[in-house]
């Protein structure tokens, strides 16, 4: 492998920098040549060492290793260059935000088959619905419901599509009549769920004739934990929101009750989302490409 090393400084103006116009505007040359140059050398070692957006930079795990070596004699660094290239085997740290409602994701058994086929990597999940840029936050993925991904991102399919449901269980309706329209809600004691304590509690969705319009319900509970309001409901303290994903099991074993279907169009799913395809790091190939498996082992089986 023959690298050229002129294309070196650029990598470490970005990596000083955080920035390609920054590191531009330190070494007097275009973005655009700074960009090019440091593609041109991951596209020589064959690894990302760069995960970019239109609104962040930052160091992947293998840019992080030659940034470090890079710091040793020059005469280790064609070994150093060798080693970034040829390390393919799925290793290292995975760091992975996910939202709460991500349920497939937050099961258990997913992740629990990942580290299971790739033990040299670790993973962190970090689950939370504040909205920010991942790649500015370090992480490698997240996993969102598709509708608000942003669009510079790449998306993997973890789930079909999804739709929300009012669900209660057999001892709320003995004690309250079941709702007939979306408007009846505002007579019954309601589970909300909001993302933050500082944030109001989210409108309950619905569609009718194809208009679709909200119900500012009033809960007497919130949380922004979906696993205690789905325990909320199963005890029969209201009626709950969620997707259908995280209330199945219930539902297909009668204890939880679902109302105002007709209401409820399904809607695209949830997604695993990651900066850039191009020389993807091994750790974030191999749970791609898990996810994929998963997902179409659990679509086969519900056939």
């Amino acid at each position: 492998m023959k690298v050229d090393l002129n294309l070196l400084p650029l990598f470490l103006a970005v990596a000083a920098n955080d920035n390609f116009r920054a590191a531009a505007d330190h070494l007097g040359v275009t973005r655009s040549a700074v960009s090019q140059g440091v593609r041109r050398l991951e596209d020589t070692l064959g690894v990302t060492l760069v995960t970019r957006t239109t609104r962040a930079v930052h160091l992947t795990e293998a840019g992080e290793r030659l940034l470090g070596v890079l710091s040793e004699p020059m005469s280790d660094i064609s070994n150093a260059l060798e080693r970034v290239a040829a390390d393919v085997t799925p290793r290292g740290h995975l760091r992975v935000a996910v939202t709460s409602i991500g349920e497939r994701f937050l099961s258990g058994p997913l992740i629990a088959g990942f580290v299971a086929a790739y033990p040299e990597v670790t993973i962190d999940v970090t689950v939370t619905d504040e909205e920010f840029d991942i790649v500015s936050r370090g992480f490698d993925a997240g996993v969102r419901l598709g509708e608000v991904i942003e669009q510079d991102m790449v998306a993997v399919r973890l789930t079909g599509e999804e739709r929300e449901m009012v669900v209660g269980s057999a001892a709320y309706f003995a004690k309250n009549a079941k709702p007939q329209h979306p408007r009846d809600l505002v007579d019954h004691i309601c589970i909300g769920w909001r993302p933050a304590p500082d944030v109001a509690p989210y409108r309950w969705e619905f569609v009718e004739n194809g208009s679709p319009f909200d119900v500012a319900v009033q809960p007497q509970i919130t949380s922004n934990d979906l696993r205690f309001m789905r325990q909320m409901a199963l005890s029969g303290a209201g009626l709950t929101f969620a997707p259908e994903e995280a209330l199945r099991p219930h539902l297909q074993a009668g204890t939880l009750i679902p109302v105002l279907t007709e209401y409820l169009p399904p809607f695209p799913g949830f997604y695993l989302y990651f900066p850039q395809r191009r020389n993807m790091a091994p750790k974030l190939r191999a749970l791609v490409d898990h996810v994929r498996r998963y997902s179409r082992s659990l679509e086969t089986n519900h056939e």
